[in-house]
């Protein structure tokens, strides 16, 4: 657990300088080389914001180690069939790939599920795309415990898991930007790229709920969620927050739901509020309507 927590052990903490100093050359970039004038750039507020909810996110995600750490121990010492030798570079690769594969699962999961929704849209509240939208993160990472599950199952040792995790977070920090067009084709068929990542902050109804990936893109093209770029989107929620509160940004959806679920007539419509999309209403006919589109009612 000491290791666990150290953080010197984790990437995240030696990308930090490389966070900082990416963001000022955006911000160079954007001021002074020529570029498309219909870039979103920043708005210094909303900057503030999102780097405020992603220092304060540093605490969650501790805590979030803490807690799933015991979890994945019990799994992998008394269900794993094997334990599989962390000191090889096929191991990294597995893991990575397959850490990026549960990613997909929950990142879906988190858009198609109201309640997860309400914990994963304050990462999509910025209608900027740069790299400080990228430390927009949110405070409620706990659904991510049962998408990390198997790991730990196969064999996978449990502190290798926030590493990996690690590697993620800092690849995807690079993919916010409007700043890097298309890339060489083969790294556009099988890598996450800033132009895929723009579809997905996109709120134009051809953009929603596209392009889950965290490293790889590959996962979207296998399972029908892969979306290219086709006219710079319109980033944030269909429905503006209209607020730089961090508590409002964070809870104000849970706060949403639970009103919903309170003037619910019976549990059929309280589950469909909490386990339904975003936007799901009871009907009369069927007891309720799937919204396809994750953002269409989100506040």
């Amino acid at each position: 657990m000491e290791e666990l927590l150290d953080p010197m052990k984790n990437p995240v903490t030696y990308a930090v300088p490389f966070f900082v100093l990416t963001i000022l050359i955006e911000l160079a970039a954007l001021r002074w080389l020529d570029h498309d004038d219909n870039l979103t750039g920043y708005s210094m507020k909303d900057a503030r914001t999102s780097i405020s909810m992603g220092v304060v996110s540093v605490f969650f995600l501790t805590a979030f180690k803490v807690v799933t750490f015991f979890g994945f121990s019990a799994v992998f010492v008394h269900l794993a069939p094997w334990e599989l030798p962390t000191d090889t570079w096929w191991y990294w690769v597995l893991l990575i790939v397959g850490l990026d594969l549960g990613y997909y699962w929950h990142h879906r999961f988190s858009h198609r599920s109201r309640i997860a929704w309400a914990g994963h849209q304050a990462h999509h509240s910025s209608e900027y795309m740069n790299f400080g939208t990228a430390l927009r993160q949110k405070w409620n990472p706990w659904f991510e415990f049962f998408f990390w599950l198997p790991l730990p199952l196969l064999g996978f040792a449990p502190w290798t898991l926030y590493v990996a995790f690690g590697i993620n977070l800092i690849y995807q920090f690079f993919v916010h930007t409007e700043l890097v067009g298309r890339l060489w084709r083969p790294i556009e068929l099988v890598f996450n790229t800033p132009s895929h990542h723009r579809v997905h902050h996109g709120s134009d109804p051809e953009y929603l709920d596209k392009n889950y990936g965290g490293i790889l893109i590959v996962f979207d093209r296998l399972f029908g969620t892969f979306q290219p770029e086709r006219q710079q989107p319109t980033y944030g929620l269909t429905k503006p927050v209209g607020t730089y509160h961090l508590l409002k940004l964070q809870y104000g959806d849970y706060a949403a739901l639970l009103r919903d679920v309170r003037s619910a007539d019976n549990w059929r419509d309280r589950l469909g509020y909490v386990f339904g999309p975003p936007g799901w209403e009871p009907t009369p006919r069927d007891g309720g309507v799937d919204v396809p589109e994750s953002r269409s009612l989100s506040a």
